[in-house]
């Protein structure tokens, strides 16, 4: 078994901005499960420029890369959703919401190359569906034929993706290009975060039922074990740079900070009564932003120094984020 070196420390608030509001800025887009609402914040002045209604149960976000559009995935409450929601952010507004039809349950949502198609999992129809954003046309629908296919991961070149199946205790391999499913690999139970390494030799895997964090060689199929001791290992994101793993534990409340190539763990972050869950890094890896879902807020985390230079706050149950360098005008409404 492997042992780590544990630094379990406090959470620290920052109450001063952040470093004269200069060293960061941009726009923050956090869906709010319960209100059924997209907050849309200034990140500099944490001023919200706008609240905007989704259907039931949004859950993940992704933002184009130019900082003018946003994609909401519509899980839905009691009933499956069949949305996805887009965002006009320079004009503040939900510009259309695109239908899926019988596919069900949306909810692993990441972009491709380019921007102009998002992949999405239907979780009730076992499927990873390819998106046209423009049109809402879906591209192609690929069979996972696995149950609960949830997140997705997705490499840098936009040739593979991967989905954590929770209910059949499996990560899928897809070619996108030719939009087909390659080989299921079995991995602990329940496993819902996933993320691929850039160059796609790694799929990080967070299992729910055991607590353990695994990486699958992409070129051999092995499964090993990188951490374990997990209450619910949320979600899994490794830094711009590829050197650095963050690991939100909802059930402890920790975040945990992991050395991606060692696999040793450098340090955890205590936050208790905050309920971590969605989480995503600023461009140049300097910053995280974890969303608090029992306390309506998002955390600005200086990751060097592992302290919360800052809480914004946006709606109730905030789960996915994202975020942009640019900065979008607007007052709020």
């Amino acid at each position: 078994m492997r042992r780590f070196v544990r630094f379990l420390v406090p959470v620290v608030f920052a109450a001063a901005p952040l470093h004269g509001q200069s060293a960061l800025s941009g726009t923050l887009v956090v869906t709010n499960k319960t209100p059924a609402t997209v907050t849309i914040v200034d990140v500099a002045s944490a001023r919200v420029l706008a609240t905007l209604p989704t259907p039931p149960g949004p859950h993940e976000v992704v933002m184009s890369r130019d900082g003018r559009v946003a994609v909401v995935s519509d899980y839905g409450a009691q009933i499956g959703g069949s949305t996805l929601t887009v965002i006009d952010l320079p004009g503040l507004r939900v510009a259309r919401t695109i239908g899926l039809g019988d596919y069900r349950r949306p909810h692993g949502l990441l972009l491709l190359p380019g921007d102009s198609l998002v992949a999405v999992t239907s979780e009730t129809d076992k499927q990873l569906l390819i998106v046209r954003i423009a049109t809402g046309d879906i591209v192609k629908a690929i069979a996972t034929q696995q149950n609960g296919s949830h997140m997705v991961a997705v490499t840098a070149n936009g040739t593979r993706a991967w989905t954590g199946n929770i209910g059949s205790n499996s990560v899928t391999e897809f070619d996108l290009v030719n939009g087909t499913a390659l080989r299921n690999i079995a991995v602990p139970a329940q496993p819902e975060a996933i993320t691929v390494t850039s160059d796609g030799r790694e799929v990080w895997v967070g299992s729910n039922a055991t607590g353990v964090l695994s990486v699958v060689d992409v070129g051999t199929g092995t499964v090993s074990t990188a951490a374990e001791g997990f209450g619910w290992p949320y979600r899994v994101l490794v830094s711009p740079d590829n050197t650095l793993v963050l690991l939100p534990d909802l059930k402890k409340e920790e975040l945990r900070f992991v050395d991606r190539r060692t696999r040793r763990e450098l340090g955890r972050m205590s936050l208790p009564g905050m309920g971590p869950q969605g989480i995503i890094f600023s461009p140049d890896g300097k910053y995280a932003f974890l969303s608090f879902s029992t306390g309506a807020t998002v955390a600005v985390i200086d990751v060097a120094a592992r302290i919360v230079v800052r809480q914004i706050a946006v709606g109730d149950t905030p789960d996915g984020v994202a975020f942009t360098t640019r900065v979008i005008g607007g007052s709020t409404p």
